[in-house]
């Protein structure tokens, strides 16, 4: 599929959420209309759409490696450590789903919305 690690992918993600953040700073080609927020919008929709597979991943590797016993924590807190990390991808989790459904309202909103001079 890809000669990229989940790792790179991930930055990459990141990388151009930062980019799309400079794009969007003013008014330019390309971002000058109604229609350019939609798409973006619609994009970042699909994105977060995904997020929550992702994290479930995320978490099945961990609960993988835990239930293998290859697992280890330097502060010799394992315990801790995973009910750490799998509340925080449970709310991540579900923050993910909330943005999807708050960008896909925003993308309905934007849907009849057009340029006047």
């Amino acid at each position: 599929m890809t000669d990229k690690t989940p790792a790179d992918l991930a930055g990459a993600a990141a990388d151009a959420v930062r980019a799309l953040n400079h794009a969007t700073l003013g008014r330019q080609a390309d971002w000058e209309y109604p229609g350019d927020a939609y798409s973006v919008v619609a994009n970042l929709s699909q994105m977060a759409m995904t997020l929550p597979q992702a994290i479930d991943q995320v978490r099945s590797l961990v609960e993988f490696l835990n239930a293998h016993d290859n697992l280890r924590s330097d502060k010799g807190t394992l315990d801790d450590d995973l009910a750490e990390t799998f509340g925080g991808l449970g709310d991540a989790k579900t923050a993910a789903e909330a943005l999807y459904a708050a960008l896909s309202r925003a993308h309905s909103g934007l849907g009849p919305i057009g340029y006047q001079d």
